[in-house]
């Protein structure tokens, strides 16, 4: 990876999925526009990578989402090549930052810049090294031409240095200041400091300390209000449209959610079916029903301005859910479930205005996890049985994210009892993806990037 010298303004007409072509044509001639202007792209960049492409590849890899025909049929067959990470690579590093190392060396005294673009590089970050591993980062947006790999454990420690400093930097910000170029939460600095716990949280259980994952949430995003999601407003053309939404309008037919497991889990007349006397998904159902056949046929999560899901309030309640249960007692971890549950009942969770349908989450007590209670018919421990319920409900609500696929990994070695059972999309393969192929043009260019060691590898934290 050679340094990038050049910061561009990549205004909000243009899309997210092209986001990054043809962003250096010319590194010699850097585009001269205030550090403030760049926060959008930045912001742009970071979507392409949490909600395009290749976590459109995890949900097939995690029986969320079907691939039926040409790439997508033999992308959800595990057949990958290193050039599918090549845009969201891209993104990642000239995107977001190298965009973000600009804004903070042109801005060093504003606290809002500094604390945002931190955040920023932290959520885009995670996810790199989530799904890939090993990547580069301590030597990266400098004059090293060849950067070293940074270990996956040593790239988590980082971010949680730089989200301790987000932090501070964040609470020496008025709470009246705002910024028309943030398109997540307006500069409230509230918002970013609650989104920048969550993110201490999710690393925290992505690298199964669940003690730190319990403390970090508990400070972490305190509302459906304050979750962090893109916002298509869908008024000048795909690039202004819910990805899912554009992705059906330019490859119809090319994946759906139709007859994956992810389905039949909320359909009532599946026998593993989530329904029961205290819960119905219908509504749910319908809402993330996606035939991917034309977006203009999409009226729930694939709608042209259904917003997409980043960092929410429904993960910073199962974090606290699971690592509740985990350190604290079974009933913690049976509070923030049901808290969850409430949440989910008052109809905020998700829009239901286009799909309708049933919905209810009654409350569950202790007696619903016991040997023969309507959440353990088969007779385990209370204790796993309400670990099982809160990663179900994980893979469930985390949805259109990499939860899914990272929960997967992590828990497949120690926790293969209470881990989603996600089938094989081929007889032929016998082993789960574990990772992705870093990028063919890094490999290209960087003499210390390491051999691939294939998508069945484990990473170093899922060991």
């Amino acid at each position: 990876m050679k340094k990038i010298l050049i910061a561009i303004l990549i205004l909000s007409a243009i899309s997210c999925e092209n986001l990054v072509d043809d962003i250096n044509q010319n590194p010699n001639e850097p585009v001269d526009v205030p550090a403030e202007l760049l926060l959008k792209g930045m912001m742009l960049a970071d979507i392409t990578v949490q909600v395009s492409h290749m976590q459109r590849i995890s949900a097939m890899w995690s029986g969320q989402y079907k691939g039926l025909t040409l790439l997508y049929g033999s992308l959800y067959t595990y057949n990958i090549t290193s050039e599918e990470a090549n845009d969201t690579w891209e993104a990642i590093y000239v995107g977001v930052l190298n965009q973000g190392r600009v804004i903070r060396e042109s801005l060093p005294d504003d606290g809002l810049m500094q604390g945002i673009t931190k955040v920023l590089e932290a959520h885009v970050v995670g996810t790199a090294t989530s799904i890939f591993g090993s990547v580069p980062y301590s030597e990266v947006v400098s004059d090293i031409a060849n950067p070293a790999f940074d270990t996956q454990s040593s790239v988590y420690q980082q971010l949680q240095s730089i989200l301790d400093e987000a932090i501070i930097n964040l609470e020496s910000v008025p709470a009246t200041v705002s910024n028309t170029q943030d398109i997540f939460y307006g500069g409230t600095p509230e918002k970013w400091i609650e989104a920048a716990y969550t993110l201490k949280a999710r690393y925290y259980l992505q690298t199964k300390n669940y003690a730190d994952a319990y403390a970090a949430a508990q400070n972490g995003i305190s509302s459906g209000d304050n979750s962090m999601k893109f916002y298509p407003p869908g008024v000048v053309g795909n690039g202004d449209s819910n990805l899912l939404y554009s992705f059906a309008e330019a490859r119809g037919g090319y994946m759906t959610s139709i007859g994956t497991y992810f389905e039949s889990l909320l359909d009532p007349e599946n026998a593993d079916s989530r329904n029961n006397a205290k819960t119905n998904e219908e509504a749910r159902a319908n809402f993330f029903y996606y035939d991917g056949t034309d977006g203009a046929g999409e009226i729930g999560v694939g709608a042209q301005t259904t917003p997409q899901p980043l960092i929410l309030f429904e993960e910073n309640l199962l974090i606290l859910a699971e690592a509740g249960a985990r350190t604290e007692d079974f009933a913690t971890g049976l509070t923030h479930l049901n808290e969850l549950r409430a949440y989910l009942n008052s109809g905020a969770s998700f829009n239901m205005a286009n799909t309708g349908g049933t919905l209810l989450y009654e409350s569950y007590d202790e007696a619903d996890f016991e040997n023969g209670g309507i959440e353990n018919s088969d007779g385990i421990d209370k204790d796993r049985a309400l670990l099982r319920e809160i990663i179900e409900e994980r893979y469930v609500s985390g949805y259109g994210q990499f939860i899914p696929f990272n929960d997967a990994r992590r828990l497949r070695k120690e926790d293969a009892d209470i881990a989603i059972p996600i089938p094989f999309n081929t007889p032929e393969i016998t082993q789960y993806p574990e990772r992705f192929i870093v990028s063919q043009d890094e490999l290209n260019a960087n003499s210390n990037a390491p051999d691939d060691p294939g998508i069945f590898s484990k990473t170093e934290v899922n060991q």
